[in-house]
């Protein structure tokens, strides 16, 4: 999203007029409207003074969303635990069949031992 959509749709949010919020800031309407028409941006005195006014920081206002990589991040992690989970559970089932076969193994040898003796 655009600065100039953020800008309306936070101007909208408060019921402001783009004169009302002109007024706020000691610009013109005609500043505002170039600004939510993506013509122009506000520098970074306005820009402050927006984040002000909206109650939002002036990342959010200029696109630098922060939580965006957080959450990528994050759901990368996940992923990488639920690989690990698996990874995990699949050398749990061979490490039971190995001990059950080599328990297997060990009776039977024990029983040939036995029927192979000689009376």
């Amino acid at each position: 999203m655009s600065i100039g959509s953020k800008i309306y749709e936070l101007r909208k949010k408060q019921n402001l007029s783009q004169e009302g919020l002109a007024e706020k800031l000691e610009v013109t309407r005609q500043t505002i409207s170039n600004w939510e028409c993506d013509e122009t941006i506000p520098d970074l005195k306005y820009a402050n003074q927006l984040a002000q006014v909206f109650h939002v920081s002036v990342d959010y206002l200029v696109g630098n969303d922060c939580l965006q990589p957080t959450i990528e991040k994050v759901s990368n992690i996940e992923k990488l635990a639920g690989i690990i989970i698996k990874l995990i559970k699949y050398l749990g089932i061979v490490l039971i069949a190995l001990i059950l076969i080599g328990f297997i193994s060990i009776l039977f040898f024990m029983n040939n031992k036995q029927t192979n003796k000689c009376y």
